[in-house]
């Protein structure tokens, strides 16, 4: 199907300023252009990250601003040089919707790394016009940048994979720590987090949850899995545990110190960071000199990853374990979120919702 003549509109719910406060903003959509395709948004999941955006925390955001990039939709339309999706499907948007397409990452399958990215929302297309995210009532993406959904798989469950589960997913992979036996923590029990468990647990590792407290210890063994659970302010049991873990996925989005968990690292174990902070870290470096060990950063995953991470859920029977809530509850979504009240995921049913203002 080709181009629309006619100018088309969609609602979303924006923030106008960095109180971060979302409401109703209706704007334009380009018209669905050859390699287009014209998505009904279903489910938005709401990550962390849209706090940071929405609030200006790291001192880049435009507004008005419509977050979300973890999009669930319906193809209603595509362009007439799409061939990998049909009207009807259950499709995919995450965190990016452009690249340059001609550098290194870009030719390697790797375009989450590319310098010229389009971010899904708070970004600017090629042609000036701005990105405006899932938090809508559509889109309208370049086929590069979306995903089929595995049939069989629940449309809200499948959103924060798009984010939380490609984020564990991809480092694990490109980092060669995806046989049985090995022995991981993850550190933070959120949404990355909890996504991190499964994950791990369906690679065949022996997985170690490590938090401030012993909150969420029940929920960590008996509903997610985990094999131990390590509370961060333990002197004994920290210093049991140490050398023991191949790798840390650490999803924590605020300051906190490495050297406790580099020291729970065997010899060239890992601590891979992947939340987003906007303060420095630090460490000392005789932590990681004198145990080979290494500190590195991981961004969400490719396309190509994100088709193989979808696989993977839908083989192993992975799902997110998440709270379902309408458009009108996003702001007090985005302030227990905040707090860490959410067990682990909040999606947004847009279509179940009333959008418009």
């Amino acid at each position: 199907m080709g181009s629309l003549e006619t100018e088309r509109k969609t609602t979303g719910w924006a923030a106008r300023d960095p109180s971060g406060f979302l409401s109703p903003y209706t704007y334009s959509l380009r018209n669905t252009g050859p390699e287009d395709v014209f998505i009904k948004v279903l489910f938005c999941g709401i990550c962390h990250t849209d706090i940071h955006q929405a609030k200006n925390d790291l001192g880049m955001s435009n507004y008005p601003m419509v977050p979300g990039h973890e999009v669930v939709g319906e193809v209603l339309e595509i362009g007439s040089e799409v061939s990998k999706f049909a009207a009807g499907e259950i499709v995919g948007v995450g965190c990016l919707v452009g690249c340059c397409r001609s550098c290194r990452p870009c030719n390697t399958d790797r375009e989450q790394y590319c310098p010229k990215k389009i971010w899904s929302y708070n970004d600017v297309y090629t042609d000036g016009n701005p990105t405006q995210g899932g938090f809508a009532g559509s889109m309208v993406v370049d086929q590069k940048f979306v995903v089929k959904i595995p049939d069989g798989m629940a449309p809200e469950q499948v959103a924060p994979l798009l984010c939380a589960g490609i984020t564990v997913y991809s480092p694990l992979n490109h980092l060669g720590l995806t046989g049985s036996g090995l022995r991981g923590g993850v550190l933070g029990l959120g949404g990355v987090g909890h996504m991190g468990v499964k994950i791990a647990k369906a690679m065949g590792h022996h997985v170690t949850v490590i938090s401030s407290s012993d909150k969420k210890k029940v929920e960590a063994l008996e509903h997610l899995g985990a094999d131990e659970y390590l509370v961060s302010s333990d002197a004994e049991g920290m210093l049991k545990a140490a050398e023991s873990l191949d790798y840390i996925i650490d999803t924590v989005p605020v300051f906190h110190p490495l050297e406790p968990y580099l020291s729970l690292l065997t010899l060239d174990g890992k601590l891979i960071l992947t939340g987003v902070i906007n303060t420095p870290l630090q460490f000392l470096t005789p932590l990681l000199m004198l145990g080979r060990k290494e500190i590195t950063g991981s961004f969400i995953g490719s396309m190509k990853e994100t088709e193989e991470m979808l696989a993977f859920c839908k083989e192993k029977d992975l799902t997110s374990m998440i709270e379902v809530v309408k458009m009108d509850y996003v702001n007090t979504a985005l302030e227990r979120l905040e707090k860490n009240d959410v067990r682990y995921r909040f999606v947004v049913d847009v279509a179940g919702s009333k959008i418009d203002p």
